[in-house]
């Protein structure tokens, strides 16, 4: 993620000290993405990660995080596992912020997905969310349709700057789907945001989901639309109908989809698409002072909507029923 945080050398290794993972040999900020400060630690014993917390990321929320990743991880699904320092906890604070250590996954995001690399996704999220279940703690979505309007009113008009009339078009998705949100579909611990930056692959095989800080209680098949609109559409705005068709085959090779949720898949695809669009709208329109890179841009989602808007069923997506 990008690097908000300088930390110090003399602090970083001190902090690195309590963790017993050996001598600190190299620290490097990795410049990728808004949310979090990111190192890559070498030490004498490997190679680790170093998230500082910024942002959106409450520190009330951190212990739900860290208990997740260790549940994930105990029952195999490959993602990082929280260091606990020489007192046994896994956070800790560093340079004002909140911090922790997290195992180093091997393998490398794709930057052009194929139908081959959405199949991996698909399954590896239907796992994820069967490896959650009988995880004891609970996390509300703070970014699903409660969280939509303020974030629209924190753009305000400013959002017509980035497009003219982004701001109504973007008001009249949030009052559609406050009147007729779906409810009652099958939930759990969702990712919410696996996006290909967050997945590693070695070769076409996946070998790790990393980024839980996103992580909550919601729809497994809102986590589905989230990936169907991160990994399946070309640069373009077209949606691939291939990639759709591997994503929904491999996601339920290993869960089955409802009823309820195919038929609710239209609109859960439009939802999270008008979030997305919220998010990077807000982040656009408030780069952070040191940000090492761009804020993403949010008329990608714009025009990721535009064809939800137009869907009239699943099958739209790539489902073979």
């Amino acid at each position: 993620m990008a690097v908000y945080t300088e930390v110090p050398d003399d602090e970083m290794a001190a902090f690195v000290a309590r963790y017993g993972i050996g001598d600190l040999l190299a620290a490097k900020g990795i410049a990728e993405g808004v949310e979090n400060s990111n190192y890559l630690l070498h030490t004498t014993q490997g190679f680790f990660i170093l998230t500082l917390y910024e942002k959106r990321v409450r520190s009330e929320d951190l212990p739900f995080f860290v208990a997740l990743m260790q549940h994930l991880a105990d029952r195999g699904l490959n993602c990082p596992v929280p260091i606990r320092d020489s007192r046994g906890e896994a956070l800790g604070r560093l340079a004002g912020r909140p911090a922790a250590l997290v195992t180093f996954l091997d393998g490398l995001s794709v930057k052009r997905p194929g139908a081959v690399h959405c199949a991996e996704v698909g399954r590896s999220l239907a796992l994820l969310h069967k490896a959650g279940e009988g995880f004891g703690m609970e996390r509300p979505n703070a970014l699903s349709v409660p969280g939509w309007r303020p974030l629209a009113e924190q753009a305000g008009a400013d959002a017509d700057t980035v497009s003219p009339g982004l701001a109504r078009r973007v008001m009249a998705e949030i009052e559609r789907h406050e009147k007729s949100w779906p409810q009652g579909l099958p939930g759990g611990v969702i990712h919410a945001d696996l996006f290909p930056n967050n997945v590693f692959f070695i070769k076409d095989r996946l070998s790790g989901l990393i980024d839980f800080y996103f992580a909550c209680t919601d729809a497994f098949a809102y986590d589905l639309a989230i990936c169907l609109n991160s990994w399946c559409f070309e640069a373009d705005a077209s949606f691939n109908l291939t990639k759709g068709q591997a994503m929904l085959a491999g996601y339920e090779s290993v869960r089955p989809l409802t009823g309820a949720e195919v038929e609710a898949l239209p609109a859960l695809c439009r939802g999270s698409a008008l979030r997305f669009l919220l998010t990077r709208l807000v982040d656009w329109l408030n780069v952070p002072a040191g940000a090492l890179v761009k804020p993403h841009d949010p008329l990608e989602y714009d025009r990721k909507l535009a064809f939800h808007q137009r869907v009239a069923d699943a099958r739209d997506y790539g489902l073979r029923r």
